[in-house]
């Protein structure tokens, strides 16, 4: 994998030879036949097949198509069931429904995998009618094609197999152990499960392991630097890293991963003598092309189908800056008077959140002074619109426009045009953000009404466009940023992202807050009109952003409201829990069966032992090394650590960040890393089965994928949705923290077998009934070629 040592060549010499073809042999222990450490025989056959893109043998293919097979059957199993909305394909079932239409929505996940799920909806005839609801909603009657919608992660998941396989055996490792783990990856219960609905990690793990693959294959390619497959494999694993990160930012870690290893190598070359700088930079661009620029251009190419496509205002256009909404059809607007006078009817905006606009309607606060609510509202409405009045000079007649520009530091009134009161503050607290240093925010007064001088604010211009000099002296249309500083009690007109309750439904709070967050106290015009202004004058709209602006901008929100998932789930789980499966996640229960995320126990946890095989042996390697062991002679030694410190880097770094995220967490964020230990077991294998015969060895591999298969078998029925009865249910929970619920089965197998006979008699009546029906119908029409006698007769005859 990376830094490997092949049977006749160090990789750190290899790098440096610049294509020599001298072959110098090393000492190793590995005597296995099966191995491509073997001498003579195998190492033929090994140039035999070395000039083709896998390099591997008949006997090879052989198994690889074996295993898709089997994993065929196993991943494609039932996949019809359950016939109804499974977890999340609440979600992302729903975004493909956003797709079909080109509603914008957000998402926390780049877009590449919901694209693929997308494509897959509309090959199935898809027609986006399907809203993906709610968890238990039926499939079936709507004619949802969702069966080809999961085909798609279901094929990735079947993907990752021969993945897995040629991984282990381009790594140099045997036959057996890359069978081992492919059958590992087949029968993992969590990995089949969550390949069978419409998810993400699926396609993340199989990209995730595309990338290795290609990884492995750059690196048995180091003895002939900047030759063909040398680019191509290190290209295609940046292809790897761009598919991997366009699906999930876990795809991240990968880049990580693969990064280090680039470091590394290029660290070994910078280190060699025989290496010119020269030839060292010309690695450093190769590899900057490859593995940075590559991936940089899948992941913006994928953002700009997911613009291209999404095109409409949607549901997710209040997460997004004005600027944004402005690109999309439906929320656009029409070009505003720029200057801003006294008796100008505005909306205002805030600037920090996405609450929207500063808001009032006829509902009062049910405590405090429960004055009328003002809140912050998300979406255009007649209610968001309020009147500026003088305060500063009242007597001056709004007649005359072009003394009366609001400037900074004047005092005004904010009347709401729908219900004539104006925006006020007082020594009050507020309904939800009940401190000291908040006051309450209401609308006060009524037509007619003078007010009081709670109703006063200052005007005080904090930021301003640069291309607009007039807008940092007074109010103008977009160009200034502006704070409103209550005149009696000197706090500041605010609002966080902090909702009211279902009496204010749900609409952002506002109040008035004394030394709080500067941003927070942002505002700005966004809508303009006066009666007084001639229709010529100085107009002004948002400016559409670019491509970039656009994508920075998404990914920034995605980054905030990724991370303002903190709140908890009743299945999130800590990542200190992972590594032993001490809880899995429910995906649906219902009709007396259920889908429960639970891994396979034998090869989870043999998982978890390999690392730790792996911990203690490594530190035993570097004792020895203290000690003044030669151990970095031995070939095989070195084969081994190297690989398998590769692997363990990667999971390392797919597995140690989550401990640093606050967001709700879960059982399947441990996928990637699971990929890594699983690939760890097949070096471990070969390691403790090095000195067996290769019988010996073929048996010691089929006696543990028995068991594994066995175990698979054991909790099967939460990954497919079968009948299981309660009993054998019970039986299954090893762990009192696994949660699955066993009261929802039958007792017996005879109530499934009964329950579905009442399901097919019940279908069968409606069935006869509709086509009964159908009969009739049919029956009650008139042919078109009948005379009018024979219709008389058949009138007297009914």
């Amino acid at each position: 994998m990376a830094y490997k040592y092949s049977a006749t060549d160090q990789i750190a010499s290899n790098e440096a030879s610049y294509g020599d073809k001298r072959s110098r042999k090393v000492k190793t222990d590995y005597k296995d036949s099966d191995s491509i450490y073997n001498s003579g025989k195998s190492e033929n056959k090994d140039r035999r097949y070395s000039r083709s893109f896998i390099s591997v043998g008949k006997k090879d293919l052989r198994n690889l198509a074996i295993l898709i097979l089997v994993a065929f059957i196993v991943r494609l199993y039932r996949i019809d069931q359950p016939t109804s909305v499974v977890f999340d394909e609440v979600h992302f079932g729903g975004f493909a429904t956003k797709y079909i239409r080109g509603r914008f929505f957000m998402d926390v996940h780049p877009p590449l995998a919901k694209l693929l799920i997308t494509l897959a909806g509309l090959l199935g005839g898809f027609d986006g009618s399907f809203d993906f609801k709610e968890i238990g909603k039926d499939y079936l009657e709507p004619k949802v094609p969702y069966v080809a919608m999961r085909l798609m992660p279901a094929s990735l998941g079947i993907f990752l197999i021969p993945i897995s396989y040629l991984t282990i055996k381009l790594s140099g490792f045997s036959s057996a152990a890359s069978f081992l783990v492919a059958t590992l990856i087949i029968f993992e219960n969590g990995l089949v499960t969550q390949s069978r609905h419409i998810l993400l990690d699926a396609p993340l793990v199989a990209f995730t392991g595309f990338t290795i693959l290609m990884w492995v294959k750059f690196h048995n390619e180091q003895r002939r630097p900047f030759q063909f497959r040398w680019w191509v494999w290190m290209a295609m694993t940046g292809v790897g890293l761009g598919l991997t990160v366009s699906c999930k930012w876990v795809g991240l870690f990968t880049i990580a991963h693969i990064g280090v290893s680039t470091i590394k190598g290029l660290w070994d070359l910078l280190g060699d003598s025989r290496i010119t700088l020269t030839q060292w930079a010309k690695h450093f661009f190769a590899r900057a092309i490859c593995l940075i620029v590559i991936p940089v251009s899948l992941y913006c190419l994928f953002f700009a189908i997911h613009f291209a496509i999404l095109q409409r205002s949607g549901d997710g256009d209040g997460f997004m800056s004005s600027e944004f909404q402005h690109t999309l059809q439906g929320h656009g607007m029409q070009d505003m008077p720029i200057d801003v006078a006294f008796g100008s009817q505005i909306s205002i905006k805030h600037v920090n959140t996405h609450g929207g606009y500063l808001h009032s309607h006829k509902h009062n606060y049910p405590g405090g002074s429960t004055q009328q609510q003002v809140t912050l509202y998300p979406h255009k409405d007649d209610n968001n619109f309020w009147v500026l009045q003088n305060q500063t000079d009242p007597e001056v007649s709004y007649n005359e426009i072009v003394p009366n520009w609001v400037r900074n530091g004047d005092i005004i009134r904010l009347e709401h045009i729908m219900t004539f009161k104006r925006l006020h503050s007082h020594d009050v607290r507020p309904p939800v953000t009940d401190v000291e240093f908040q006051n309450e925010v209401s609308a006060y007064g009524y037509q007619g009404f003078e007010g009081d001088a709670n109703d006063f604010w200052r005007v005080e211009i904090a930021e301003h466009d640069k291309s607009d000099p007039e807008s940092k002296e007074r109010l103008r249309t977009l160009h200034t940023k502006f704070r409103l500083q209550h005149t009696i009690t000197g706090c500041y007109l605010f609002s966080h992202s902090v909702k009211l309750p279902d009496w204010a439904y749900g609409q952002q709070e506002v109040t008035c807050i004394k030394g709080g967050s500067y941003p927070n106290t942002l505002w700005y015009i966004e809508a303009n009109s006066h009666p007084k202004l001639p229709e010529d004058s100085e107009k002004v709209n948002y400016r559409r952003p670019g491509f970039f602006r656009k994508l920075i901008e998404i990914n920034k929100v995605m980054w905030n409201t990724n991370s303002g998932l903190t709140e908890s789930h009743p299945y999130d789980s800590h990542p200190s829990s992972w590594i032993f499966m001490r809880r899995g996640i429910n995906f649906w229960g219902k009709e007396h069966r259920q889908i429960y995320l639970i891994g396979n126990p034998l090869t989870w946890w043999s998982s978890t032992f390999a690392l730790f095989i792996f911990i203690v042996a490594k530190s035993v390697l570097i004792l020895r090394a203290k000690r003044g062991y030669k151990d970095h002679l031995n070939s095989t030694i070195v084969h081994f650590d190297s690989n398998a410190s590769f692997l363990f880097v990667g999971w390392f770094l797919h597995y140690f960040p989550f401990f640093l995220m606050k967001r709700q967490l879960f059982l399947h964020h441990y996928f990637p890393s699971l990929y890594y230990a699983i690939l760890l077991i097949g070096i471990g294998f070969d390691l403790f089965t090095i000195r067996l015969k290769k019988r010996e060895r073929y048996i010691a591999a089929t006696i543990f994928l028995l068991a594994v298969i066995y175990f698979f078998s054991i909790f099967s029925p939460m990954a497919y949705g079968n009948p299981w009865i309660k009993s054998e249910c019970q039986s299954a929970k090893w762990l009192n923290t696994w949660d699955f619920n066993c009261d929802q089965h039958f007792d017996t197998y005879d109530q499934f077998y009964n329950e579905d006979l009442k399901n097919v008699d019940q279908a069968n009546i409606i069935t006869k009934t509709e086509d009964s029906i159908s009969l009739d119908d049919n029956n009650q029409k008139e042919p078109h070629n009948v005379s009018k006698d024979d219709s008389k007769l058949r009138n007297i005859s009914k």
